[in-house]
């Protein structure tokens, strides 16, 4: 979908909006502990890192903060910030929504103030407004397409680039360079399908093999959280995290497959989430000497270590495959200005070929 001027400004500041919410969480931890690094140990599981008071941050708020960021951008300029809008808000709701719970339940109180836990209440709610803001800011503010007619050809904003009979471009097209938002190419395709999919089972096989090992009353515990399940403030529980991972991946996996839009700006979320949680099993890993002795480690061990490699691969991977320029109506590229500068396809000619022509 290609989005209006008005809503491309109104996604971008929804999305600062989030930004200064998580960011202010964030901010407010760097300020309690003693070190930086003492914030990224508690992130990665080290509950004994130093500091003055609580922290209330995970890992996956950092993660957040760089989504919103990056959407924020995409919404002024890229062809897919209707898509990328949409990933946005589901996954804000996605992860925010626990807090409902989590912070309204009596074993929070007795972890945090009541005047930090009212605050964190409040901003769950600013983060899940803003969040269904993005989806109807993206549902709302689309652009119908302005076809051409039959037989007749316009120019674009080259002289050398043109558009075809059966081409429909926008105003905003003519304005900001792109034509129709792209989705990705045949091999990012089938290359984004076999990972999204391979990393939704792996998480899928560990909840599954978690929840045989402690029990199925005990595991709805890492849903719905508990005082037995270690949480901060603001985390999400890791059952229902790893659900959410889950269902991302494979709903923009079954997109890839056909080559939807919205199979990039969701992809690329749910990379960005394997590449920081594969990044915490790491360091796990680095930190207890898991990847010096690995062939040593009982099986499961071996497993867990090599699944976290696995993550931090895949999200790497997709963060660079379905970062670059898609394509539509067969042209790789993106636009029809990109594919006439470089040479490999033009248009046929106007009937009557302009000035220069």
């Amino acid at each position: 979908m290609t989005l209006t001027r008005g809503a491309r400004i109104t996604g971008a500041v929804l999305c600062a909006a989030l930004a200064l919410v998580v960011g202010g969480w964030i901010g407010r931890d760097l300020t309690t502990v003693d070190a930086p690094l003492d914030l990224w140990r508690f992130w990665t599981g080290n509950v004994s890192a130093g500091a003055a008071s609580p922290l209330s941050t995970t890992l996956e708020d950092l993660l957040l903060l760089a989504v919103y960021v990056a959407v924020g951008i995409a919404a002024l300029r890229s062809a897919v910030a209707g898509a990328a809008l949409v990933a946005a808000g589901v996954v804000t709701l996605a992860v925010r929504l626990p807090g409902l719970w989590v912070l309204s339940s009596s074993w929070m109180g007795l972890r945090t103030t009541d005047e930090l836990r009212t605050r964190a209440l409040y901003c769950t709610f600013a983060a899940l407004g803003l969040g269904v803001g993005l989806i109807i800011t993206a549902a709302a503010g689309r652009r119908a397409p302005v076809p051409r007619a039959p037989g007749t050809y316009e120019p674009y904003t080259t002289q050398d680039a043109y558009v075809t009979q059966d081409a429909y471009v926008t105003q905003d097209a003519y304005a900001t360079h792109e034509l129709t938002p792209t989705g990705p190419t045949q091999g990012v395709s089938v290359l984004a399908f076999l990972l999204l999919g391979s990393a939704a089972g792996v998480l899928a096989a560990w909840e599954l093999y978690t929840a045989t090992e402690i029990g199925g009353s005990r595991y709805l515990d890492r849903f719905e959280g508990s005082d037995t399940v270690l949480m901060p403030l603001l985390g999400t529980p890791p059952g229902w995290l790893a659900a959410v991972i889950v269902a991302l991946a494979l709903v923009a996996a079954g997109g890839a497959l056909f080559h939807a839009v919205y199979s990039r700006p969701l992809g690329l979320v749910v990379g960005l989430f394997l590449l920081g949680t594969g990044g915490r099993g790491i360091d796990i890993a680095v930190r207890n000497e898991l990847l010096t002795r690995l062939g040593d480690l009982p099986t499961r061990d071996q497993l867990l270590v090599l699944s976290w490699l696995f993550e931090v691969a895949a999200g790497l991977v997709l963060l660079i495959a379905l970062g670059r320029r898609g394509e539509r109506d067969g042209v790789a590229g993106g636009t029809w200005a990109a594919a006439g500068a470089s040479g490999g396809f033009r248009p046929p000619p106007p009937s009557s070929p302009p000035p220069g022509w």
